[in-house]
């Protein structure tokens, strides 16, 4: 797993060798703390009243925060704060219920980034190995490093989209020694879909035994119709485990609370290294809230999706390429190296998305508010017309 450039993947693969001979939750947790946010960004060297005052468009959060449902439901649990075995609001069996499966198909993690290494603990163990794009959200890659495990990069096609036959075939010319497929759908950093169609085709061309993780993480933000969410394959009993999260529509980052879905026999597979108690009593009161409160999603998503088209609509104008995005955020072809650019962006408060090999020349950017789309683009303009 060779890098050319330094990056959070490159310190995290250092940790991951670091602590392989540690312990899984010991070795889990420091590579955490290597792929978070909070720890690799510059909001962790700034003060409350610093991190308050810039733009944030760099982690793909939702910007206008929780719901006033969800916060009053997060009130609520206070109570339970010094207390273990506090009831939990029944939150398992609400995103059974929100899916159609059974509670048994269900596995909480503390964000969906945890039940991705989990993911990986139970399928990549002996140095088996997971296959994926590249570039995408290498959260697996991490974990995959830190177990001693390797991974099989397909490359983006010439048009952004995942090569879905080439994962097919690489599926097929190393079957013995695969344990995972990821596929990140909507792919992050791009934005762009797997069609419903090409999930089939992945799904009946590779070898049966193999599972198939498809990160659901930006599901909510589609509207291309040719898009659709591959929940329904775990009724049907495929080894496929779809995971979702709370931390975009729901604006619940911070929280951290996400959840896989799979036929039981691989949520048993899974469930000996994950960690009940991960997830604290506010997350999941938030979490049963936040399902119910479909009004409040559905206009945050107008809201992303209709300023991502302004912006997006207003960078062409001016002759920057972007992407075409189905999630909170889109890639922009800036036509030189993006790390100077995200310093000079960082010079004007705003901060915007890390480099992601090999699209070094593309800068990923989160949909913020409009107020904070209206800077990014007046940083934007001043940037690039001083060369």
């Amino acid at each position: 797993m060779k890098n050319t450039t330094f990056s959070r993947r490159r310190f995290a693969s250092g940790v991951a060798l670091a602590v392989g001979g540690l312990g899984l939750a010991a070795g889990r947790e420091l590579l955490a703390q290597a792929a978070n946010p909070s720890t690799m960004s510059p909001g962790a060297r700034m003060s409350p009243e610093q991190y308050d005052a810039v733009v944030k468009l760099c982690f793909n959060e939702n910007p206008y925060g929780p719901s006033a449902a969800v916060l009053q439901a997060m009130n609520g649990a206070f109570k339970y704060s010094n207390r273990y075995g506090y009831p939990d609001g029944g939150l398992i069996r609400a995103i059974a219920e929100h899916h159609g499966v059974k509670p048994e198909n269900v596995l909480l993690g503390a964000g969906s980034t945890e039940v991705l290494c989990i993911a990986g603990d139970t399928f990549l163990a002996e140095g088996r190995k997971v296959i994926g794009a590249e570039p995408t959200f290498d959260g697996v890659y991490q974990h995959a490093t830190g177990l001693k495990a390797d991974a099989i990069r397909v490359p983006l096609r010439a048009d952004f989209q995942q090569d879905i036959p080439s994962m097919i075939q690489a599926a097929k010319d190393h079957a013995r020694e695969i344990g995972l497929i990821y596929l990140c759908n909507p792919n992050n950093p791009t934005g762009a879909i797997v069609t419903k169609d090409e999930i089939k085709q992945l799904l009946d061309g590779v070898p049966e035994n193999i599972p198939v993780l498809i990160d659901e993480a930006y599901h909510h933000f589609v509207e291309n119709p040719n898009y659709g969410t591959s929940t329904h394959y775990v009724l049907e009993g495929r080894p496929v485990l779809v995971t979702r999260t709370f931390s975009k529509i729901a604006a619940l980052a911070g929280m951290r609370l996400g959840y896989g879905l799979a036929p039981a026999k691989l949520i048993e597979q899974m469930r000996p290294y994950s960690d009940s108690m991960c997830v604290n009593a506010l997350a999941k009161y938030a979490g049963d809230t936040s399902l119910k409160d479909t009004a409040g999603q559905e206009k945050v998503r107008s809201e992303i999706i209709g300023t991502r088209r302004k912006t997006t609509a207003e960078l062409e104008s001016i002759g920057y390429k972007v992407i075409p995005s189905e999630a909170n955020f889109f890639m922009v072809d800036i036509r030189r190296n993006v790390q100077p650019v995200i310093e000079a962006f960082r010079e004007q408060g705003i901060l915007v998305g890390r480099p992601f090999p090999p699209m070094v020349q593309h800068l990923r950017v989160s949909v913020g508010t409009p107020g904070e789309m209206d800077r990014f683009m007046g940083a934007f303009k001043s940037i690039f017309a001083t060369g």
